[in-house]
């Protein structure tokens, strides 16, 4: 009673999940972003698209059983889209099995004109995506025209990805043949299906940004998570052989060969730029 009255309670859903308090919403979402359009000089070439693979799934079951109403954030999905998407870029939306995505709606900016828009002109495609398996199935024949795959982060990026032969399937595939693969604060529990069927860690030795899971144990503590984590991101990739460069959830941004990560959604618009462009230097060293 006293959590809900000084708003600290996470707020049930119809379905029995729990979404984020109203003090955690007033503290970590807004309803417009950072989002700064800007002109970039070179074009995409032959490789225009980006695959971008969201979560299908919406409720995360945490420690004490509650379950935690979820999906793709979408700021950190829509913000870096529109970025690449004024860099030249085109998309391609899968979900693991091809069942509509998953957004964090209670995240959203519903203020922010271009983000809207965006969602707007992909809401088709967000309803009927292309199930991953088919996409895998068709990489020798239609690779050639992804520059990168993106994986934004909300914690449902946590549910199902990480456990599917096909994620770590098609980030061997990128990797292998010298493609890019972004993510961001959640969004990097992707990386660890490479791990599967006995697979050494695709990533050990590489440095990353991601979303601290020291700030993810806090956050029940203010009615974000209606409960602890079921599992803890970081310390899952430290122990197959990551290195994680932030310690806050900020703005960091790196880049570590072929992949390109950021640590929250406050990293959206930067890592946004930092994608847009380093996949354009990419392309027009390779052309050269």
């Amino acid at each position: 009673m006293l959590k809900s009255l000084l708003g600290l309670a996470p707020q049930e859903e119809p379905d029995g999940s729990f979404s984020p308090s109203k003090l955690a919403l007033k503290l970590a979402t807004s309803d417009v972003t950072d989002y700064a359009p800007v002109s970039y000089e070179a074009s995409p070439g032959e490789r225009s698209r980006i695959l971008v693979l969201f979560s299908e799934q919406k409720n995360m079951t945490m420690a004490n059983g509650r379950a935690f109403s979820t999906g793709s954030h979408p700021v950190e999905a829509l913000v870096p889209m529109l970025h690449l998407q004024r860099a030249g870029f085109g998309f391609e939306i899968a979900t693991p099995g091809g069942k509509p995505v998953v957004l964090e709606q209670w995240a959203m900016p519903t203020r922010d004109a271009a983000v809207m828009g965006l969602l707007g002109e992909l809401k088709a495609r967000l309803e009927h995506p292309r199930a991953l398996g088919d996409v895998v199935a068709s990489l020798e024949e239609e690779g050639d025209a992804y520059a990168a795959v993106f994986i934004p982060g909300g914690h449902g990026a946590m549910l199902g990805l990480p456990d599917d032969p096909n994620v770590g399937t098609l980030l061997r595939w990128f990797h292998e043949h010298d493609r890019y693969t972004i993510s961001i604060c959640h969004g990097p529990a992707s990386l660890l299906a490479t791990t599967l069927y006995g697979h050494d860690f695709l990533y050990a030795g590489y440095e990353l940004a991601a979303f601290p899971d020291a700030v993810d144990k806090k956050l029940p503590l203010i009615g974000y998570l209606p409960g602890p984590m079921p599992w803890h991101l970081c310390a899952r990739l430290r122990d197959h052989g990551a290195r994680i460069v932030n310690a806050r959830s900020d703005d960091t941004c790196h880049v570590d060969r072929r992949l390109i990560t950021g640590a929250s959604p406050a990293a959206a618009d930067k890592l946004g730029r930092l994608a847009a462009t380093t996949l354009l230097q990419h392309q027009g060293d390779k052309a050269s």
